[in-house]
């Protein structure tokens, strides 16, 4: 018996919280919350970190974003996709190259993304995710064996097709090994919608308003380079204020 209770002890539980409003009611001190922002601040950030940037520090408000470049920053910032007049540049990957950001702190601000991340920020760890890293992701979390919270940036605090698609194919792959369960509908909800999507996933991204958003502006040449998978082991965390490399920590 005592056996048997120690092996349901060691159970983690994987859920999707599919907004940021929603986030007080998954919080979770002692688990494992993973950020996304599939389109595009998440898969920036990993590829900021590909490219060699030392630290990056999310900030929520344009406010703080035009402070810290008053002091001298090197700013990232935008709001609904278009890039804030005083900043250096978007939350495009593309913007974050070796040449710009190696071995520099960046300021971060964006929409939905940099709101997330401190929201989460009392969780045991929170890391940054994306099909970039995905496999990375999924390894760490079966090293730390905590439950996992899968936090979708959404948009504006709606839903959103993208970060829950990721969130799907991120929750498939944990669940597939012991010790991790879930009883979370929507958690459920995201694998389903995730193996409706995963044979042509940019196909199924056409319908997602974001996919638009970015079209209407021009913006939409990292459709495929945000949904590619496994391009790097980075795995960007928080520590105190800011993001590193997990073994930077």
């Amino acid at each position: 018996m005592s056996k048997t209770m120690n092996s349901y002890e060691r159970v983690n539980t994987v859920e999707v919280c599919f907004s940021p409003a929603l986030f007080p009611d998954f919080r979770n001190d002692e688990a494992i919350t993973v950020i996304v922002d599939i389109l595009r601040a998440t898969s920036a950030i990993i590829t900021a970190f590909m490219n060699g940037v030392r630290r990056l520090i999310p900030v929520a408000t344009l406010e703080e974003a035009r402070t810290y470049k008053e002091r001298g920053y090197l700013v990232a910032a935008e709001r609904d996709g278009i890039v804030r007049d005083f900043a250096d540049f978007g939350n495009s990957p593309y913007n974050f190259t070796r040449e710009m950001i190696e071995g520099r702190d960046i300021v971060y601000s964006t929409t939905n993304g940099t709101q997330s991340i401190m929201l989460a920020k009392e969780s045991h760890r929170v890391v940054i995710g994306g099909y970039l890293n995905l496999s990375a992701l999924v390894d760490l979390v079966l090293a730390d064996n905590r439950s996992v919270i899968v936090l979708c940036a959404g948009w504006k605090n709606k839903f959103n097709i993208e970060d829950s698609l990721f969130a799907g194919a991120l929750a498939e792959r944990i669940l597939g090994h012991a010790h991790f369960t879930t009883i979370c509908d929507s958690t459920h909800a995201a694998i389903d919608l995730w193996n409706l999507a995963k044979k042509d996933v940019l196909g199924y991204i056409e319908k997602a308003a974001q996919r638009h958003r970015l079209k209407k502006n021009k913006l939409d040449d990292v459709l495929e380079y945000c949904h590619t998978i496994d391009l790097t082991r980075c795995i960007p965390v928080l520590k105190q204020d800011y993001l590193t490399l997990l073994n930077a920590v």
